[in-house]
């Protein structure tokens, strides 16, 4: 049976090796995933040789990669699903926003046990994307058709806001002070979100109709996003309000951006069809005048994006 390759090893390795021993492995590995499969995100649990996650969004199953044996298990999430993001969570278990079931669900990293918090009856239809935890255990997602909403697993209370320009809202994140900020790739911005009251206020990216598509932040609390319209990355300072932009090489589209304790971020670049490591992707430094880049030994895959832990691929 024919399938689909990704490089989860080397994402495994970046998230979970240090400095020296990722500059030492420039080749991914590559595992096998089930036809039709079609992974959207990727996350990987930070123990060492711990499982890889990916959402096979076309079927409506988790993948469970085992990392030292190659073994691959997809687990089905229920009737209609359809899962876009994962994410780890500070439990260790898979979070997974499942735009077919509108809800959020959870796998049990141990047992692989299922269960899912349906979005407030009337929500409607959201187009669930992205996840992130706060520093209070709960988990803020993003919906693209114009929703972000939190989930206190605790309690079980689910809350839903419309996004104050509608549809767009797409990647999250949390800074290490327990900010949370989302980013709107149809509303060309992005938006801090009260953790509390849950008001979003919205910080306009100095590019317009830039397409923020992702954001990721560093170990400073910095704000990094990705520009899919105009192939640009942009870091937002929360303490100086200032922004700073950097074009990328060639005619790209930059779906992910990533960051690991505080070092250049990575830009996930898909319209070259090339898999791009964090060894290789287009790196960037918030001193540095302007982006290199390198190809990753020209291996191809579909388009796609990692949330927490990986680059995009």
């Amino acid at each position: 049976m024919a399938s689909f390759r990704l490089p989860l090893f080397a994402l495994c390795l970046w998230t979970a090796a240090s400095p020296a021993a990722m500059a030492a492995s420039a080749q991914p590995a590559y595992f096998d995933v089930v036809r039709g499969a079609h992974p959207h995100d990727v996350a990987a649990d930070p123990t060492p040789g711990g499982p890889v996650y990916y959402t096979a969004q076309s079927t409506g199953k988790l993948g469970v990669l085992d990392p030292s044996s190659g073994k691959i298990e997809e687990i089905a999430l229920g009737p209609r699903s359809a899962p876009h993001g994962v994410i780890v969570g500070p439990d260790r278990a898979a979070w997974i926003t499942d735009g077919g079931q509108n809800a959020i669900v959870r796998c049990d990293p141990k047992t692989h046990q299922l269960r899912a918090w349906p979005l407030p009856e009337g929500t409607g239809y959201t187009n669930l994307n992205t996840a992130t935890f706060d520093k209070q255990g709960r988990i803020w997602f993003t919906g693209q058709s114009g929703y972000y909403g939190r989930l206190d697993p605790a309690s079980g209370d689910i809350k839903v806001w419309k996004s104050p320009r509608g549809s767009g809202p797409y990647g999250i994140t949390t800074t290490p002070d327990g900010q949370v900020y989302y980013a709107s790739l149809a509303g060309n911005h992005i938006a801090q979100i009260n953790t509390e009251s849950g008001e979003a206020t919205i910080i306009e990216p100095p590019t317009k109709g830039q397409g923020a598509r992702r954001v990721w932040s560093d170990s400073k609390g910095r704000i990094w996003v990705s520009y899919w319209n105009t192939g640009q990355v942009g870091m937002y300072d929360p303490a100086s309000r200032g922004w700073r932009e950097w074009k990328l090489p060639g005619n790209a589209h930059a779906y992910s951006t990533r960051t690991r304790y505080g070092s250049p971020i990575g830009a996930a670049t898909p319209s070259s069809a090339s898999i791009r490591s964090p060894k290789s992707s287009t790196r960037i430094h918030p001193t540095a005048p302007a982006p290199t880049c390198a190809r990753c030994s020209g291996a191809r895959a579909k388009p796609g994006e990692q949330n927490r832990g990986s680059t995009g691929w």
